[in-house]
């Protein structure tokens, strides 16, 4: 490994002070690509410095945008886009960047661009977005590991989504704001992110509404304009250091939050006997002296967030008692279940289902990232952990956790980056 970024932790020492949250990362990625369908210049405030930030402003000045930061800001001009093929390198390096396929569709009528890539988490097929498309009139053939999509207009219509995916919903979502008529989406994913998107699309002159519940209803338009836009804060962020408060046994204060986006997360820490005290944009976790063990099982918002699994586990490997997790959302997201065994973690995988038995506390070791979350889990291990924990292959937490290493310090964390 030598050569590439890592953190070393010394952990055992409690976590206390004030930590301000980002802005969030699963908004920020679908309102760059919803940009691409504004003619003005849209500023969007309070973003997140990470890779897949930086990956998705590579897609769009790909495509022809100007993108510019500004403080924490990021200016976006769309109007000299022409482009409408994403390369496949690009497209490989995110997940997200599917996410340009409704907006492209919309505005040019032609788009063609590669699988996307992303974490090796589970199968996140495009069949529910490219349905949705085909539906609203759009063709498409798959040739060479492209989709190339086309149609004369869309029309808007009513779609009925099998499961309601995120990415779907969005792509849906902003492809409907320029289409013909009336678009309904049934089933539709409830999470804040999607408010957020429905928020910044009517900032632009979009006509969407109902978005947080399970029909989204979508009035095209002919044209989509300039805006300003506030992003919500981060709630897996937030939610990761909930969890770090509570596994170091400490005492943190999260500010800039949405206390209701965290609830499922908040209702679990307060199982596993932690004080957790919300005050408008700020929530206190105070740990107890050990935590209690809760069974925990991921659905799609309002329940517990998939992306905040691989992190409560790292919790319940040192809580007392047996908890079981039941991963319903993706079937390969326990990929970090072997490295936190490294550190002495009883768990024990039956299919989508762990099973953890508290131990009195880890070990440090050289631990391996597999993916975004699973690498938080990781450093929240190595902060428990009694001795020296060196936490590998960290561009995945790069991905999204901005300052990470800065914030935990600040909070009093014995944790160093190394660059290699």
């Amino acid at each position: 490994m030598v050569g590439e970024p890592r953190i070393r932790i010394k952990g055992g020492k409690p976590l206390f002070g004030e930590v301000a949250i980002s802005g969030a990362k699963n908004a920020v990625l679908p309102i760059l690509a919803a940009s691409l369908m504004s003619t003005g210049e849209c500023r969007i405030k309070d973003v997140p410095r990470l890779t897949d930030v930086q990956m998705m402003i590579e897609v769009l000045i790909t495509l022809g945008a100007q993108v510019s930061w500004e403080g924490e800001s990021l200016i976006v001009d769309a109007s000299a886009v022409e482009i409408r093929e994403v390369s496949a390198d690009l497209m490989r390096r995110m997940r997200a960047s599917n996410l340009v396929l409704g907006p492209l569709l919309s505005r040019f009528r032609k788009v063609r661009i590669s699988h996307p890539g992303g974490c090796s988490i589970g199968s996140r097929p495009m069949d529910l977005h490219l349905k949705g498309l085909q539906k609203m009139g759009a063709r498409y053939q798959e040739r060479h590991g492209f989709f190339e999509v086309e149609t004369e207009r869309l029309q808007g219509t009513e779609i009925h989504l099998d499961f309601p995916s995120v990415g779907a919903t969005e792509n849906l979502m902003m492809a409907a704001s320029l289409a013909e008529g009336t678009t309904i989406i049934r089933n539709a994913a409830k999470e804040p992110e999607i408010v957020d998107l429905q928020n910044f699309l009517n900032a632009m002159g979009a006509r969407v509404r109902g978005a947080g519940l399970d029909i989204i209803r979508i009035d095209g338009v002919e044209r989509l304009g300039g805006c300003a836009h506030q992003l919500i804060p981060d709630r897996i962020e937030a939610g990761t250091f909930m969890v770090a408060a509570t596994i170091t046994g400490g005492d943190v204060t999260l500010t800039n939050v949405i206390p209701e986006h965290l609830e499922p997360v908040t209702a679990k820490l307060r199982e596993t006997g932690a004080q957790v005290i919300e005050e408008d944009d700020r929530i206190r976790v105070i740990a107890p002296r050990r935590c209690q063990a809760v069974d925990i099982k991921t659905l799609p918002y309002p329940g517990f967030p998939t992306d905040m699994q691989a992190q409560m586990m790292a919790l319940m490997a040192v809580s007392e008692g047996t908890s079981v997790i039941s991963e319903t959302i993706f079937e390969n997201r326990f990929k970090h279940v072997d490295e936190l065994r490294r550190m002495g973690a009883n768990i024990r995988l039956e299919g989508r289902v762990g099973i953890v038995k508290g131990v009195p506390g880890l070990s440090g070791a050289v631990v391996e990232c597999t993916d975004l979350r699973a690498g938080a889990a990781l450093v929240l291990a190595g902060l428990a952990a009694e001795n020296g924990t060196t936490v590998e292959k960290i561009f995945h937490v790069d991905r999204g956790y901005d300052r990470l290493v800065e914030k935990l310090s600040g909070l009093g964390a014995r944790i160093t980056r190394e660059e290699g």
